[in-house]
């Protein structure tokens, strides 16, 4: 379906920077009226002067429901539609288990699960109403697989796996969707700080591109390319690569180290 015949709105959360900025920036130039929403508008405000008619930027924290709400009403208000939803906006702390603290791992889920349940509260209605839409939830393969250092942020995505599969058994009557989207390990801040060498990461504005390119799709599990998708599917049924793969992570010390991820 082309964007431009039917100005078809998309809403990305996380929008300021990583995975959500090269998304939206895609989107935008594939023809998308895009709204951002971040609790950081830097990079997201220089857009909205250039295309004002196009692109919205909404200062919000997922954590807050008033401000939730308020954000997904201000897009509809503008263009009255929303017909997708990207939950991107994430958090994670990396460090060992008994490092962690209780109100370590509760930020985690008021982000990375409260925040998508927030959005989706806010959104479903108005795409049941019109029988139409598509929510797309990043996960990672750490939800499937687990990873050490990162129990909170992988418990997390493990919850929304769970979550996305349970809706589409109630939505299977309804021509609303909601998808697991699996960006691969990209060349993030994020990812960069916790150690992973720089031949394992991906372009983050090359995966925005690629699944910009997906973004109409309806599949359970949404991917950039095949490679990610064999990889996930190689994590599951062989985790001693995983194992293998995060030795490092066993071994080193494992200092606390609090990171956004977008």
């Amino acid at each position: 379906m082309s964007a431009s015949e039917d100005g078809r709105v998309v809403v990305v959360t996380g929008a300021n920077g990583g995975l959500g900025y090269h998304l939206l920036l895609a989107l935008l130039r594939s023809g998308y009226r895009v709204a951002g929403l971040d609790v950081e508008g830097d990079q997201l405000r220089p857009l909205q002067e250039r295309h004002p008619d196009r692109i919205r930027f909404h200062d919000c924290d997922v954590t807050g429901d008033e401000e939730v709400e308020a954000a997904i009403e201000g897009v509809l208000d503008r263009w009255d539609r929303i017909d997708v939803l990207v939950n991107n906006a994430s958090v994670f702390e990396f460090a060992p288990f008994e490092e962690r603290t209780v109100e370590d791992t509760r930020r985690e889920f008021e982000v990375n699960y409260f925040g998508y349940v927030r959005t989706l509260r806010a959104v479903l209605p108005h795409m049941r109403a019109r029988n139409e839409g598509i929510v797309h939830n990043v996960s990672s393969g750490a939800g499937l697989v687990g990873h050490p250092g990162l129990s909170g942020y992988a418990s997390t995505k493990g919850a929304i796996e769970a979550l996305v599969r349970s809706l589409r058994l109630e939505l299977r009557h309804e021509d609303v969707w909601c998808t697991l989207m699996h960006p691969p390990l990209m060349n993030t801040r994020s990812a960069a700080e916790i150690g992973y060498p720089s031949y394992l990461m991906r372009d983050p504005a090359d995966v925005g591109r690629k699944l910009a390119e997906r973004i109409e799709s309806t599949g359970t599990v949404i991917t950039a390319d095949w490679q990610t998708r064999v990889g996930l599917y190689l994590s599951r049924r062989f985790p001693a690569l995983v194992r293998k793969g995060t030795e490092r992570f066993v071994e080193s010390d494992g200092g606390a180290t609090r990171r956004d991820e977008e």
